[in-house]
C-alpha cells in the first residue's frame, strides 16, 4: 500500500500505526473470528503485542505459538483427563519414544489425555499432541495407538499447522512476508485444530512421516494398518479420526504399500500384546 505524502513524522507514523492495526483486525475477524479488543495503537504497543513472520517461522516462534494455542484450546473447553494420571504418563511415554526417532527431534513435545469418548486426535504447532480417551479404548495394542501417535507428530513435523495458516493468510490476500498479529494465529489454530480437517496431501504426508517414524521407534508397523482398517470397518457410522481425515480406503492402501517393502520387518511383533496392552490402561 502506497500512503500520500504528510508533512511531519509523527502524522506519518500515526497513519501508519492505524492503517497496520485496521488490517491486522481485518486478518483476525475473517480468519478467526477473535475476540474484539477495545484498545487502542497505542494501548497495544505498550502491551507488547508479538506480531509473527509465517513466512520464516524459527523454531522458537513455532513452539511458542503452540503453548499459547495449547492455553487457548484448554480455555475454549478441551479437557484433559486426570482421574487416572498413569494413563497419561503411559501415553507420553510412548510419545517420547516415538519423538526421538521423528524427523524433529528438537522440539519439546507435549502428549496430553482428552477426557472425550469420540475416537479422535489431533496436533497442533510446537510439539503439542492430544488424544482422546475414546481412542485409547479402541486401540488394541501399544503399536495401534502408536501408530495414531505417529501420525500426528508428522503433521508437526511436515509444519502443516503452519502451511495452513500460511494458505489462509494468503486467501485472504494478505502477503505471506507479512507480520500477523500472535493472537490471531493462536485463535486460528485453534480453529484448525478442532473444526477443520487436513488436506489429502497433507494427511497422505503425515501417514508416510507416521509410518517411517513408527518404524525407526522399533514398532511393529501393521499397528498403524490394522486400526485404520479397524476404523474403516465401522462403515457408515465413521469415528471422528476418518471424518476429520478423507480418504480411509486409499490410505490404508498406502500404508500397506509401505509396510510390503519390509524396511521394519525386525519390528514384528513389538507393542501388539493386546493383554499387556489392556494392563498398561486399565481403569481407563
Amino acid at each position: 500500500m502506497v500512503f500520500p505524502r504528510i508533512p511531519g513524522p509523527k502524522a506519518l507514523y500515526r497513519r501508519l500505526a492505524y492503517a497496520g492495526l485496521a488490517l491486522v483486525l481485518a486478518l483476525g475477524m475473517g480468519l478467526a473470528t477473535p475476540t474484539v479488543s477495545h484498545a487502542s495503537i497505542f494501548d497495544l504497543i505498550l502491551q507488547g503485542v508479538r506480531y509473527v513472520q509465517l513466512s520464516n517461522l524459527s523454531d522458537q516462534d513455532e513452539i511458542a505459538l503452540g503453548r499459547q494455542i495449547d492455553q487457548q484450546l484448554k480455555a475454549s473447553g478441551v479437557r484433559l483427563y486426570s482421574r487416572n494420571p498413569a494413563i497419561t504418563q503411559y501415553v507420553n511415554e510412548i510419545g517420547q519414544r516415538l519423538a526421538v526417532a521423528s524427523d524433529r527431534p528438537n522440539l519439546p513435545y507435549t502428549f496430553q489425555v482428552v477426557a472425550d469418548d469420540r475416537i479422535n486426535a489431533f496436533a497442533t504447532t510446537g510439539g503439542f499432541v492430544y488424544v482422546n480417551t475414546g481412542l485409547i479404548q479402541a486401540a488394541s495394542n501399544e503399536a495401534e495407538l502408536a501408530g495414531v501417535i505417529a501420525h500426528e507428530i508428522g503433521h508437526i513435523t511436515g509444519r502443516h499447522v503452519i502451511q495452513r495458516m500460511q494458505q489462509a493468510a494468503l486467501t485472504s490476500g494478505i502477503a505471506g512476508a507479512l507480520r500477523v498479529r500472535q493472537d490471531t494465529l493462536v485463535n486460528l489454530g485453534v480453529q484448525l485444530a478442532l473444526e477443520l480437517p487436513n488436506s489429502r496431501e497433507a494427511e497422505n504426508d503425515a501417514d508416510r512421516r507416521g509410518f517411517h517414524n513408527l518404524g525407526r521407534a522399533g514398532y511393529d508397523t501393521t499397528g498403524f494398518i490394522t486400526f485404520m482398517q479397524k476404523l474403516q470397518g465401522r462403515g457408515g457410522n465413521p469415528p471422528e479420526f476418518l471424518s476429520t481425515h478423507p480418504n480411509p480406503g486409499n490410505r490404508v492402501n498406502n500404508l500397506q504399500s509401505l509396510h510390503a517393502v519390509g524396511t521394519y520387518a525386525a519390528n514384528a511383533g513389538v507393542g501388539t500384546d493386546a493383554a499387556a496392552y489392556q494392563a498398561r490402561i486399565r481403569g481407563l
